[in-house]
Order: C-alpha cells, then sequence, then structure tokens
C-alpha cells in the first residue's frame, strides 16, 4: 500500500491569540496516476508539435467527410491546444479575436442558438418537476376510485405510497445504470430524444389506467424516461457551454426541474374543476397525469443540432469538435485494463468523492417531503389544499433562480451549511403548527413553515447535488459516478415516497415532520465532517481536496464549528484555516514518478 498523506501543521500566531492551520496532502501512488490521468484528459493537445496537430486535424477531416471546413477546424484545433492563440498567430481575424475575446470578458455574449438548445434540452427536466407536481395533486382523487382510498387503513397508504414512487423504483434499480451504455451506444442526442419520447408516451399511458396495479406499471416505465435524461442532459448542456458559463447553464436543470413542479401545481388546480364524461371516471386526474409529458413532447422538437452547424463564426465550435474527439479518444485509452467500478470505491481519493456525493444526493431527498395533503391534513379543502401548493411551486422557482449565481458564488458547502439548519426550522414550525386546536391558525402555520422550507431549500440543497456530484469524481469514472450519484437520488426518492403516507399515520405529522427535521441536522454534520469544497477548483486541484484523508476533513470540519461561532455569532474577525495547499512544483499531480506507476499497474493486473 502507498503512503499515506501527511499533515504538516503550520502553527502561527495572528493578531496575538488566533492559529491555523495548514494541510499539504502528498498524493499517494494511485491518486498521482488519477492526477496524471485527469492532467491528460484536461487537455490531450498540450505538448503536441504544430506539424503533427495539423496533420491529425486532416486525418480528421477527412475520416469525418469534413474537408469542407477544415480551415476552420485548423483554427479550432489550434485554440483547443493553447486558448490564447488567437492573441499570438496571424491565422486569426479580427471578427475572430473579438468573439473569442468576448466569450471570456463578456461571458453572458453567447450565440441566440446556444441558449436555445440548452434552455430546450434541460425542459426535459420539467417532465421531472411536473410529475412531482402532478402525482401529488392526483393522489387525493385517483385512490377513492381505485378503491385505496381509506386513510385509516395502513394497506392503502403503502400502495399509494408504491403507486406514487414507481418512477424512482425504476431510476434507482434499472434505468440510472443504463445511461453509460446508451450514451455510448446512441450518443447523448438521441438518449434525450428517446427518453423525452417514453416519457411523453408514459405519461398518456398513465391517464389510461383503471387499477391501482396498471397505473403503477406505467408509473415504473416512466423511470426509463427519466433516469438516463436527469444524467445525460446535464452533461449534454456542459458540453455545448463555454467554460465561463458552464456551471450557470448546468444548472437550467435544476431550475426547469423547479419550473415543472410549479407548473404542474397550476394544471393541477386548473383540471380539478373537469367534470367526467359519460364512459370516462375520473377525467381530472387523468390529464393531471397526462399533462406531465407534454415538454417532453415539446423537447423531442428541438434541433439538436452538432456544434459546427449551430452558428455562424466556425472557430468557436470547430474547437470544441475537435477537442471533444481527442477528449473521447484520451479518455478511451485511460479506461482500458481498468476496472473503474472497484477504484471507485477502493481508491481513497475516488471513495472520498463517492461518499460526499451519496451525502448530498441523499440529503436532496431525505431533508423533507411535500404534498397537497399536507395542506389537506391541517384542514383545507381539497381546492385549497391544490391552490396552496402553487405558492410552494412558485416559490421553489422563483428562488431556484439566484442558484445560478450564488453556487458559484459562495461555495457549494457553505451554501448547504447555511441552508439545512434553516429547513430543520421550517420544518419543525409545519409539524408543530399541527398542534394548534384552531383551523384557520393550523394553516397558517403550516403554510407558512412549507414556503419557507422552500426559501432555503431551492437555492441549496435543490441545485447542489447534481453539480456536486457531476464535478467530484476523475474525468475518466465520471460517467460511472454520475450513474451512481443519480441512483442514489432516485432510489431515496423512492424510499420517502412509498414511507411518507405509513409515516404520517404512525407518527402523525408532528412526528413525521420532526423526523426529517432531525435528518437534516445529521445531514449538517455530515456535510460539516465529510463533503469537501470544490468552488472554483481545477481538475488537478480537486485531487489535492479528495486526496485529504476522511479523519482529517472530519477534524477540520470540527474546528470550524468554533471558528463559525466567533465568526457569525461574536462578531469577532477570526483567521480562517487553510485545509488545502497545493503541493510544490517538485511534487505537483500531474508528474507520475515511476514507483506509483508500477503501483497502479501490479493493482491492475491483479483485479
Amino acid at each position: 500500500m502507498s503512503d499515506e498523506p501527511e499533515i504538516k501543521q503550520d502553527m502561527r500566531v495572528a493578531r496575538g491569540e488566533h492559529q491555523h492551520e495548514h494541510h499539504h496532502p502528498k498524493l499517494d501512488a494511485q491518486t498521482r496516476v488519477i492526477a496524471n490521468t485527469d492532467a491528460k484528459l484536461a487537455n490531450p493537445l498540450r505538448g503536441v508539435p504544430h506539424d503533427q496537430l495539423m496533420s491529425d486535424i486532416e486525418v480528421f477531416a477527412k475520416e469525418r467527410g469534413l474537408t469542407h471546413i477544415l480551415p476552420d477546424l485548423k483554427k479550432g484545433a489550434l485554440l483547443a491546444q493553447d486558448p490564447e492563440a488567437y492573441n499570438r498567430l496571424d491565422v486569426f481575424t479580427e471578427e475572430d479575436r473579438q468573439v473569442l475575446s468576448d466569450e471570456v470578458n463578456h461571458k453572458w455574449k453567447q450565440t441566440g442558438m446556444l441558449y436555445y438548445m440548452v434552455i430546450m434540452s434541460s425542459l426535459a427536466a420539467a417532465v421531472q418537476g411536473m410529475d412531482e407536481a402532478v402525482i401529488n395533486g392526483a393522489q387525493i382523487i385517483y385512490p377513492a376510485q381505485f378503491g385505496i382510498g381509506d386513510p385509516t387503513s395502513k394497506r392503502d397508504g403503502w400502495l399509494i405510497g408504491v403507486v406514487n414512487s414507481a418512477p424512482y423504483l425504476c431510476c434507482a434499480t434499472i434505468s440510472c445504470w443504463m445511461t453509460d451504455p446508451l450514451n455510448r451506444w446512441l450518443g447523448r442526442k438521441k438518449v434525450i430524444f428517446i427518453t423525452c419520447m417514453i416519457s411523453f408516451l408514459t405519461c398518456i399511458w398513465s391517464g389510461l389506467t383503471n387499477s391501482w396495479w396498471h397505473l403503477f406499471i406505467a408509473r415504473f416505465f416512466l423511470g426509463f424516461g427519466i433516469g438516463p435524461k436527469s444524467a445525460t442532459v446535464p452533461v449534454y448542456a456542459a458540453e455545448c457551454s463555454p467554460a465561463p458559463v458552464r456551471g450557470a447553464l448546468v444548472m437550467m436543470w435544476q431550475m426547469w426541474t423547479a419550473f415543472g413542479i410549479f407548473l404542474g401545481d397550476v394544471i393541477d388546480l386548473v383540471f380539478y374543476f373537469i367534470p367526467d364524461t359519460p364512459g370516462v371516471t375520473g377525467l381530472n386526474w387523468r390529464l393531471m397525469l397526462g399533462s406531465a409529458g407534454i415538454p417532453a413532447k415539446v423537447a423531442t422538437r428541438m434541433p439538436l443540432m452538432s456544434c459546427v452547424a449551430s452558428v455562424s463564426l466556425r472557430s468557436r465550435p470547430a474547437r470544441d469538435l475537435y477537442y471533444i474527439h481527442v477528449l473521447l479518444e484520451a479518455e478511451n485509452e485511460m479506461k482500458q485494463g481498468r476496472n473503474r467500478v472497484v477504484e471507485m470505491f477502493t481508491i481513497p481519493r475516488n471513495r472520498n468523492a463517492a461518499i460526499a456525493s451519496w451525502i448530498v444526493m441523499f440529503g436532496q431527498q431525505f431533508c423533507a417531503y411535500y404534498s397537497s395533503n399536507v395542506f389537506l391534513q391541517s384542514g383545507s379543502t381539497q381546492v385549497a389544499a391544490l391552490a396552496s401548493s402553487i405558492g410552494f411551486g412558485a416559490l421553489n422557482w422563483i428562488f431556484a433562480l439566484p442558484a445560478v449565481f450564488t453556487i458559484d458564488t459562495y461555495g457549494r458547502r457553505n451554501l448547504l451549511l447555511f441552508t439545512f439548519p434553516c429547513m430543520a426550522i421550517c420544518l419543525l414550525i409545519t409539524g408543530f403548527s399541527f398542534w394548534d386546536g384552531f383551523q384557520q391558525g393550523r394553516t397558517a402555520g403550516v403554510s407558512i413553515g412549507i414556503y419557507l422550507f422552500a426559501v432555503f431549500y431551492s437555492p441549496g440543497e435543490g441545485p447542489v447535488p447534481f453539480t456536486y456530484s457531476a464535478e467530484a469524481f476523475p474525468l475518466y469514472i465520471r460517467d460511472i459516478g454520475m450513474s451512481f450519484a443519480t441512483a442514489t437520488t432516485w432510489f431515496w426518492n423512492f424510499v420517502l415516497s412509498i414511507t411518507w403516507p405509513s409515516l404520517v399515520l404512525a407518527f402523525k405529522p408532528q412526528g413525521a415532520f420532526g423526523w426529517y427535521a432531525a435528518w437534516c441536522c445529521i445531514l449538517w454534520v455530515l456535510i460539516l465532517l465529510f463533503v469537501r469544497e470544490t468552488k472554483g477548483k481545477t481538475l488537478e486541484e480537486l485531487d489535492q481536496v479528495f486526496a485529504v484523508p476522511a479523519h482529517v476533513h472530519a477534524a477540520y470540519g470540527l474546528r470550524q464549528i468554533p471558528y463559525g461561532i466567533k465568526k457569525f455569532i461574536l462578531f469577532q474577525n477570526p483567521v480562517p484555516e487553510e485545509l488545502y495547499l497545493a503541493e510544490s512544483e517538485s511534487e505537483e499531480s500531474s508528474r507520475v514518478d515511476e514507483k506509483g506507476r508500477k503501483e497502479i499497474q501490479d493493482d491492475v493486473g491483479t483485479a
């Protein structure tokens, strides 16, 4: 086994009383090889001679039938190798220089087609959000028609939970794990198209069912549309987006999910008043469930064109096209002879990333539960409950918008540490309000608690998990890591949905909301101890961050408690502790020694 990272402490006295400690993670042999892999995947063209680069791009153009844009591909290759090449080489025109400069200095000045493609692909996320909302509206109607509507029956409660959670069961057990092979066989665009069509057809199917088990089957197959799409769309948006705005545009997934919830809540109220027609019972809830497929149908109409044809100036898309090509070749080379699933858990750097990703994905689901039934149980009528849900959906969407900016300003970890205690308080307000003997006061308290919870959830635990999971893993296992992360969140979504009815029946709303308030507190501790900050870190720096042993980071988290008390409660100015310091130039992670290489080769050979 390779040496454990050394822990060096530099005790310095600041202002006569403050101390802080630096951690110099000395990478072990396995993590060094991963760092070298990331360095190569970060730019596979680094160090390639000019003549060889031009020769390679000519071969690429001939093989792909792109010789008609060879001059643009050559410019793109030069930019992919060196982003600053346009300032030095005469091959670039003034128009090229202006557009490429705007990409950095005016990051939001992008082509309309780029925004259109990202928005339309992220619109697929609205299917997930709408399904969550419309099933909450439909569940106050369809159980009685299917003979499972007894509020005092444990059996009926479990069956309602099974039906509601069916898509998430499929995502966790089957469909999320299909993401990697589907993307390799079909490509991103076709996967998005096919999963959107599956979502549309299964939503229509759900509205045509006449028994609870038939509805369960239809909703289970809806999971085949949700699972692979939830892992593919953020990746596709990232690949289409320039680096300066990539994080913000990837956030479109969460924003459109929140929009889908809001739209679904509105549709629930609108369709509630539709009466049955001769031969059709429950037309209102059938239209609710079927309407969730509309965004998917719209998304199938989007022109997912190649990046070369999407904008008028070709140097940028040509750069991205060739860069993706060489990146995929380098990635395939790195994967040969390695068991990536095993390495995700056996190599400490990967395991630390997996643990952190699991915590935030688990927390996204297990921090609370909401449905229209909460307002019904507080004494509201069905119409009032659906109307109140619109308020929740609107707040959830509105406060998801600032996350586009706050996630890269305040950091992922800091957002979670701030919002989780607030969410716990909101859940306690909601639960304790059920003890109010007056119906109006009880409804008001529940509404305040639920609405405030949405305010804190939307910019924190709502958007962070998908962004965090997409960047925590090294590139060579990122697709598997993302499948693992999405399967985690959908599994716990299934557990939450299936257990909530029986949880409320057993513990009453006070106990149920108190249960999840306690989990918010537990998750705050887990985030403090095991979730590392990834904001603004390069691939090489992330290897340093996740190479820090778990027990060292946990101790660092505990030391942040007195620091937070001094800074935010006592309004003092303590010196912050810097946990991660990069290795010296002689030990930088991109330089792999022979001992480290031999150890990895031996590990692969014995795997």
